[in-house]
This record gives structure tokens, C-alpha cells and sequence, in this order.
């Protein structure tokens, strides 16, 4: 095949727009070398905050070998610490989708040019390259399905993006080494635009808009998604901008029990009648045996508040809501654990999604702000909401605070 024949891809003279250069893809390099670093620390800060070495039910990512090998027990402190980290991850990823988008568009020549592999060294390049495009409209892909449509990728989101952001991390890395340099000079204005590059057009066509312009065009575009999906994290009156983000309009519902959910209780299938007064009861299993507590009875036990946000993996979270209920080292202390409480496994009644049960580290269930919830704003938790009891926990991603509680085993799991 001729790689002369201006009618063909794989010729420079098929590609004619003057924007294209060394410089306009060296500026959109470096705001994705900062943007995706960023990126890839909090997705691994993310994970490690669902604690996935302490049990299986945590770790939805099995197999993972040497890439856990910096996992930590997650902390409560501050609070708001999961809200901040997962509200970033999920609103850096969305704005940076025009400037990664005008990356691409603007080196596709050079994934026509022929031939495909003219060395050894050529052909690793090459492949760097498809890993590194690839790699990223994956982790973009699957993660703004996973934000606005609760995940329809097939295959578990979990897995899927947490190796994906791997392969691409890694590419990214080696791709970013070779380039900076010459990046660096692009944008400092010692290196040249022409096609010697491979990216610039040797016949350009009449630009309608210069190489800043069109810089201008891409960060309007990713300051147009800054603004109307960072109010799902931040809250507040900020919230009602949020329009491309889900759970990111008005407050859902009214009243002390109308802040946002993930899951309701119908799609939980949650039974109203394993909840009513007669027939639940809390199983609470630890080193001196097994206790069975009423909603009463748990009602009579010493109550504490706690001002708490919720924050999903989707990048949403609701303001502080005040909670109260008891509190989870008092519950060890029924079973024997007085001073120094163990791990939990906590088990919910839902029969559909995620998590029904999930495990809290021992730091978790000393803290004091951490609660079986009984009541939020001053009134019962509604069913959607977890009644007649859930855990609530500072610093923990959503899917840890389980809902429709109904059993608690402390110690080793």
C-alpha cells in the first residue's frame, strides 16, 4: 500500500487542519500528565478505602497480587475524607474527557503511518501507543458508566477498572518519559510545527481558528462539565448545577429523611415485613456468645449523635446529616469486647445488589462517632434509608455503610 496517496490515511497530505503541531499536543500532554496522575491516585486511594485485604466481602477485586502492595487500613479521620478524594476522582475524570479527546484527535496521523513497525524498537513503540489509547478510552468509558448508568460494561466494574487503570497507568508512565523533554521544548518554542513532526500538516488547509483558540474551545468545554458536575460532591446550593451527574439535582424528597440514596428498599428487596417491630431483631455474635436486641431494646441502650456525610464511588455525597444510635463499640462491649473492639462483618437483609455484607476494621468500630443508626435529623430512618437500623461510619465509601442491618459478628473474619 502507497503511503503517498493523499486520498489514504496513511499519507501526511490526507490530514489538513492547520491545527495540528507539536505545541497544541505538547500543552494538552502536560495537562494530562498532571490530570492523570491525579486521576490514578485517588482511583487507588479509593480502593484502598474499602479495606479489600481485611475480608473477601470487601475485595472486589480478587487476585490482585503485587498490585495491592500498598494498601493501608483506611482511617476516619477527617470525615470528609472520602467525600474529597472519590468527589475529585470522579469530577477530574469527567472534566478532562475534551482535553483527552483533543489529544487523541490530535496525533491520529500518526496511527495511520506506515509501515506499522520499521524496528523492534519501533514495534514496542507502537504498542506502547495502543495500550496507552486504548487503555485510556477504557478507563473513561467505564468509568462515566459506571457514574450515569450504574455500570452496564459487561463484566464487574470493579476488576475491569482497577487492572484497566494498571495497563494504562503503565503505558501512560513510559509514554510521558520519552515525550516530556520534547514537550517541554515545544512549549517553550524551540521546536518546530512543521511536518518533520509527523503531526502537522505539510499542505494545511486555511485555519478559521488558531492553536489558542481552539485551547480556549477545549477548556470551555471541560470548565462546562467542572461546573455542572463538581456540585454532586461539594453540596449545598452548588448541588442544583450539578446536571450531568447522577443524584446531583435538589435533594430528593423532603424532610430529615430527604438527602440522596444509591438503593432503595424495593430494589433491595427489602420485605416490610421482616422489618416491623414483632418479627427483626439485630444478631450481635462475639467472644462471649450471641445476643438477639429489639429495636426497643436497642432504643434503650445509651444513644449518641454524630454529624456524618454519605459519599458514593459514583462521586456523589450528601451534606452532614446528624445521626444517632448506638454506638458500635458499645454493641462489642455486649459480647465481650469492653476497651478494645475487633473487626466486624456486618450483614444486611437486601437480597439484591452489592455488599449485603461488608467488614469494618477495628479502628472503624472504636471510633466514637460511629454509629448502628437508629435515627437521622431527628426522625426513624425511613426504609429507603435502612430501617430499622444502619451502620454509618466517618470516612467510609457508602457501600460500608450497610443498610437494613441484621447481624453483627465481632473478631476474627
Amino acid at each position: 500500500m502507497r503511503d503517498d496517496d493523499p486520498r489514504l490515511p496513511s499519507s501526511p497530505a490526507f490530514w489538513r487542519s492547520p491545527l495540528r503541531g507539536s505545541w497544541f499536543t505538547s500543552v494538552l500532554g502536560i495537562v494530562l500528565l498532571v490530570g492523570v496522575t491525579v486521576l490514578f491516585v485517588t482511583g487507588l486511594v479509593s480502593y484502598a478505602a474499602y479495606n479489600p485485604d481485611l475480608s473477601p466481602v470487601n475485595d472486589q477485586t480478587p487476585d490482585k497480587g503485587i498490585l495491592g502492595f500498598y494498601l493501608f487500613s483506611w482511617p476516619t479521620n477527617p470525615s470528609w475524607l472520602y467525600r474529597a478524594t472519590q468527589g475529585l476522582h470522579v469530577t477530574l475524570g469527567i472534566t478532562l474527557i475534551p482535553v483527552l479527546l483533543a489529544k487523541l484527535w490530535s496525533v491520529v496521523p500518526r496511527l495511520f503511518t506506515l509501515p506499522p513497525a520499521r524496528s523492534l524498537a519501533h514495534a514496542l513503540e507502537r504498542l506502547s501507543l495502543l495500550l496507552l489509547v486504548g487503555g485510556g478510552l477504557f478507563e473513561f468509558t467505564t468509568g462515566v458508566l459506571n457514574v450515569q448508568l450504574d455500570y452496564v460494561f459487561p463484566g464487574s466494574f470493579y476488576p475491569l477498572h482497577f487492572y484497566g487503570a494498571w495497563v494504562f497507568f503503565a503505558a501512560f508512565a513510559a509514554h510521558a518519559a520519552l515525550k516530556l523533554p520534547t514537550a517541554v521544548r515545544a512549549i517553550r518554542g524551540r521546536s518546530q510545527n512543521g511536518p518533520e513532526t509527523g503531526l502537522a500538516a505539510p499542505r494545511p488547509d486555511r485555519p478559521t481558528v488558531s492553536r489558542r483558540g481552539a485551547l480556549w474551545f477545549v477548556g470551555g468545554a471541560s470548565l462546562l462539565l467542572l461546573v455542572t458536575t463538581a456540585g454532586q460532591s461539594i453540596g449545598g446550593a452548588l448541588r442544583r448545577t450539578a446536571l450531568l451527574a447522577p443524584h446531583g439535582g435538589r435533594d430528593p424528597g423532603g424532610g430529615p429523611n430527604g438527602f440522596q440514596i444509591n438503593k432503595t428498599a424495593a430494589y433491595a428487596g427489602i420485605d416490610a415485613k421482616e422489618t416491623g417491630a414483632d418479627a427483626w431483631r439485630l444478631v450481635v455474635t462475639g467472644r462471649t456468645g450471641t445476643v438477639r436486641l429489639s429495636r426497643a431494646e436497642l432504643l434503650r441502650m445509651p444513644q449518641h449523635s454524630s454529624a456524618l456525610p454519605i459519599a458514593c464511588v459514583e462521586g456523589w455525597s450528601t451534606a452532614d446529616q446528624w445521626w444517632r444510635g448506638v454506638r458500635l463499640g458499645d454493641l462489642a462491649a455486649l459480647v465481650g469486647h469492653d476497651g478494645d473492639p475487633p473487626d466486624v462483618l456486618v450483614e444486611s437483609l437486601q437480597r439484591h445488589g452489592a455488599f449485603r455484607r461488608a467488614a469494618l476494621r477495628a479502628n472503624q468500630v472504636a471510633d466514637p462517632r460511629s454509629l448502628l443508626a437508629l435515627a437521622v435529623n431527628g426522625e426513624d430512618l425511613s426504609p429507603d434509608h435502612g430501617y430499622p437500623a444502619r451502620i454509618i461510619v466517618p470516612a467510609a465509601p457508602g457501600v460500608l455503610n450497610t443498610k437494613w442491618v441484621a447481624r453483627l459478628t465481632f473478631g476474627d473474619l
